[in-house]
């Protein structure tokens, strides 16, 4: 495929800009606080989030489950709201955004995959991923054959006419990392994109990301448990009591640990693993 400019360069760019985000910083939070309230119990599993990624950057976000990696990430795609806090894109408030704004921000701004595919299991592998540019308006001729070329991307070129529940589960995944980057967006949120595969399965789709990542110029956020992946990232970030902290190094010996910190002090500059 011909890679072209990213069509999410002037939603990035245009507009009010906050004064203090420089150029280089795609996503930024200030913060951020998230607050669910179960009766009289408070959860507060983003408190005080503060933390940017340049673009072109890949990072990963890693810790226990339940921490609220997903919380955040569904933050960033402004499928939630933060209780207080701001999230800036390119500069600009999505406090500040519209309706209309936000719904083409969550469709061209930004590319989701989840640990399930959420694909369409009687639909064929290119009309899911001719789906986001269906709710653009885009004819589906057209939309199915920028599909199918998506497709051949990501190595199912002779999958396109193959119903998705009838693929493999690394197929899947596939197929939902195309419809992730139909449109072309600026970012990429995974949360767990590996989580349900197996071993080799993992490390075909992490190497597809790397590559797709590059390729288009992405910028990417991976929530994962699979240290090992992590550690191939340009930067890990350990989520935990509510913020975000560098973790230097991680020491492992199981794909499925977590980081936790070492040590009374919790130094989160060194992280070791418990299993979960």
């Amino acid at each position: 495929m011909q890679t072209q400019p990213n069509s999410t360069a002037a939603m990035a760019d245009d507009g009010p800009v906050r004064a203090g985000v420089p150029s280089g910083i795609l996503l930024q939070c200030d913060d951020l606080r998230k607050v669910f309230r179960s009766g009289a119990q408070e959860i507060v599993p983003i408190d005080g989030l503060n933390f940017s990624i340049g673009r072109g950057e890949m990072i990963s976000i890693v810790g226990p489950s339940g921490t609220g990696k997903s919380t955040l990430l569904h933050i960033l795609a402004a499928l939630d709201t933060p209780t207080s806090g701001t999230v800036y894109f390119g500069g600009n408030s999505l406090r500040s955004f519209s309706e209309a704004e936000l719904a083409e921000y969550r469709n061209r701004a930004v590319g989701l995959v989840w640990q399930r595919h959420h694909l369409l299991p009687d639909f064929t592998a290119a009309e899911n991923v001719a789906m986001p540019l269906l709710v653009r308006g885009v004819a589906l001729g057209q939309a199915l054959q920028t599909a199918g070329e998506w497709l051949a991307e990501v190595g199912l070129a002779s999958r396109t006419e193959q119903r998705a529940g009838e693929l493999s589960g690394g197929e899947q995944q596939r197929v939902a990392i195309a419809r992730a980057l139909v449109n072309r967006p600026a970012l990429l949120l995974a949360d767990e994109p590996t989580g349900d595969l197996d071993e080799r399965s993992a490390e075909n789709i992490f190497e597809l990301m790397q590559r797709l990542h590059a390729t288009h110029h992405l910028t990417s956020i991976l929530a994962t448990h699979n240290l090992p992946l992590a550690r191939r990232t340009d930067r890990i970030l350990l989520l935990e009591r509510g913020k975000l902290t560098p973790a230097g190094s991680i020491q492992t010996d199981s794909a499925s640990a977590v980081a936790v910190p070492i040590g009374p002090d919790q130094n989160l500059g060194r992280v070791q693993v418990t299993r979960v």
